[in-house]
């Protein structure tokens, strides 16, 4: 009888979603969009997640055509292959001899000198959904260096992970423009990154107000409401700490730790959807957020000792200290409100915790895209006061977003 029930627990934790079948712009490059790059010389800006279909680097499929020419890649925070944190180096792909350019590190703008020879830029790079991962960020740099340099260039479109509905957060301040806000959009945009392309060219988003030649090749068989793993596209980490889409559905709210001395759960097995310190009342804290019932999502205490795995740059915070912690354990990721949660987790740390709770101030205003949030919670404020401040430019960034929209 006990088997039988594990079994039926076992069940109930392991959802299988439906499948849609959803072709990336990638695959339809190559398969119907391919006289756009045929005889050009070209630039890709990719990763390891830029792979098609049948699994094979766009890289390399484009590699072994001889009617076009490979002139550079060009590498976004985390690198060409996807393994690292930290700056990246300049460098050669050591399969193909093609020169790699870093984007992230000294430079986040591709360079005149390196886009010398090439006809056009490609973009292809697996995005979250969160305004702060800064691949999108990467995608406005080489958009006005494209411009600049009067080169025209092409977004292979992929899904948003965490789907295409939830919109929510302040908008960006402009005195807090940085990598992980290159434009004025909310944390949770609710875009994919062609539809992204297309705000940022067309509400003069890009430096001077620059406009490129922009090509989006949209998907076939996306739409708003799937999920990641409701499409039949294989779960590629975009980067090291995002191991799953549980990981990504959480991030929006919880990657706000970074700008405090929370462990956010790097070093863990659960990245972002652990956090925790080792002077965390756990108990506490979660009664404090489950007077605020928020929707589809449970507050499960966690212990868990950070290690310091080899992509990472740096020893993860509270490194092989034990944590008490909070499991963000999300049950209902239709009515999750990611940014709201994440909010409220830091609230509710600093009113259990104010002695021991500290901000790093500018990370996490320039995370949170604004100083309000972190003021508002150092005066005690309301959470609906707190969340009501962004309200206008939520409804306003909506209507914006309305004509952008490919799906």
């Amino acid at each position: 009888m006990k088997r039988i029930f594990l079994l039926f627990i076992a069940m109930l934790s392991s959802v299988v979603y439906p499948q849609t079948e959803v072709i990336s712009g990638a695959d339809l490059l190559l398969s119907e969009k391919y006289d756009l790059i045929k005889g050009k010389n070209i630039g890709l800006i990719v990763n390891h997640s830029s792979l098609l279909s049948n699994g094979k680097h766009l890289v390399d499929s484009l590699y072994e055509r001889k009617d076009l020419s490979i002139i550079a890649i060009f590498g976004p925070e985390h690198g060409f292959r996807g393994d690292t944190t930290g700056a990246i180096e300049n460098s050669r792909d050591t399969k193909t001899g093609i020169p790699i350019f870093s984007l992230y590190g000294k430079t986040y703008k591709p360079t005149k000198e390196m886009l010398k020879g090439i006809d056009v830029l490609i973009f292809d790079i697996q995005d979250v959904g969160a305004r702060f991962y800064t691949y999108i960020s990467t995608l406005g740099f080489a958009m006005e260096s494209a411009a600049e340099n009067n080169i025209p260039i092409i977004v292979l479109d992929r899904p948003n992970p965490i789907a295409g509905l939830y919109v929510d957060g302040p908008i960006t301040d402009d005195s807090l423009k940085s990598f992980v806000a290159f434009a004025p959009i909310l944390i949770t945009h609710g875009m994919t990154v062609g539809e992204l392309a297309k705000m940022y060219n067309e509400q003069g988003w890009l430096k001077n107000k620059v406009k490129v030649n922009l090509t989006v090749i949209e998907m076939k068989g996306w739409k708003r409401n799937l999920w990641y793993d409701e499409t039949n596209l294989k779960w590629i980490k975009p980067s090291p700490n995002m191991p799953t889409i549980s990981t990504a559905i959480v991030y929006p709210g919880t990657c706000l730790f970074e700008g405090t001395n929370v462990s956010e759960g790097r070093g863990t097995e659960k990245p972002f959807e652990f956090i925790g310190a080792p002077w965390f009342d756990s108990k506490k804290i979660i009664n404090e957020l489950n007077k605020q019932k928020f929707n589809g999502v449970a507050f499960e205490e966690v212990s868990f000792t950070p290690e310091w795995y080899k992509f990472n740059s740096r020893p993860p915070k509270f490194h092989k200290e034990k944590c008490n912690g909070i499991f963000i354990k999300v049950l209902d990721r239709d009515s999750f409100e990611s940014v709201k949660v994440g909010i409220a987790l830091v609230w509710a740390i600093k009113k259990i915790h104010p002695e021991k709770f500290e901000w790093r101030k500018e990370t996490f205003d320039r995370l949170a895209g604004t100083h309000d949030i972190r003021l508002q919670i150092d005066k005690g404020e309301d959470l609906q006061v707190i969340f009501s401040k962004w309200k206008d430019g939520l409804d306003k960034f909506k209507k914006v977003r309305e004509k952008f929209l490919l799906y």
